[in-house]
């Protein structure tokens, strides 16, 4: 993924997570831990030589993220906990927050306050799907106007945006991926995140949603492609 954004020209950021707190069943993987999930990044980031993120669940433990990692990621389903954005703000690094999918992208203003108010470096806001009825999340692409008007840059979740939640599996459709991608650049996202996996079918985690690491090069091309016709589309008019 590196080498592949690097021939594109992409800015290119490693996300991972030491553990992860909403799974759908109990047996559910949850990650190797803090302490051993953040030597896997600080490895990570220094072997590669790419900035890394991650996410964190509560307050007490952005301290100790942050000090590994460059982007603190505050979790959709915890979009509004005023304690923990602070928190990771007060780190100084970038903060990604995710849009609650039973929030507004107009409500995400004020989320941005928050860790912008608290200190933190940068903020990003992420748009990964609305609850659509049950077991189902639809994208609403005005959300990245939206979310720009507050002056932070924006990101498309594509992955996260396929999933079928609910059940003691989160199903998905990764069939999706590439036109949902396309309109949200179209629509003026700033940056996708995309997860990859080298054989999906047996990822610990959202296997449903994954896709395939040798396709992800393909899909970025694609992405870049419509992003320069969209810039020179702006430039005619």
């Amino acid at each position: 993924m590196r080498d592949v954004c690097a021939r594109l020209n992409v800015p290119f950021v490693f996300k991972a997570s030491y553990a992860k707190a909403n799974r759908s069943a109990v047996e559910s993987y949850r990650g190797p831990g803090l302490n051993a999930g953040l030597d896997m990044l600080a490895a990570i980031r220094c072997e590669f030589g790419v900035p890394v993120l991650t996410d964190v669940h509560d307050p007490g433990e952005a301290g100790t993220a942050g000090a590994v990692v460059d982007v603190l990621q505050i979790p959709a389903f915890l979009s509004r906990q005023t304690a923990l954005i602070e928190a990771a703000a007060r780190t100084g690094k970038v903060v990604n927050i995710k849009k609650g999918q039973f929030l507004a992208p107009g409500d995400m203003e004020q989320a941005a306050e928050k860790a912008s108010a608290a200190g933190a470096g940068g903020v990003l806001l992420t748009e990964r799907g609305t609850t659509f009825g049950y077991g189902d999340l639809v994208v609403d692409m005005r959300s990245f106007a939206i979310m720009a008007a507050t002056g932070w840059p924006t990101v498309f979740d594509v992955t996260h945006s396929l999933q079928q939640p609910g059940g003691r599996v989160t199903g998905g459709r990764r069939e999706f991926a590439l036109p949902l991608a396309r309109a949200a650049v179209a629509a003026g996202a700033d940056a996708v995140f995309l997860e990859t996996h080298p054989d999906p079918a047996n990822a610990l985690s959202d296997a449903a949603t994954m896709l395939p690491l040798a396709e992800a090069g393909q899909i970025l091309e694609s992405l870049v492609r419509v992003r320069e016709a969209l810039l020179v589309g702006e430039t005619w008019l």
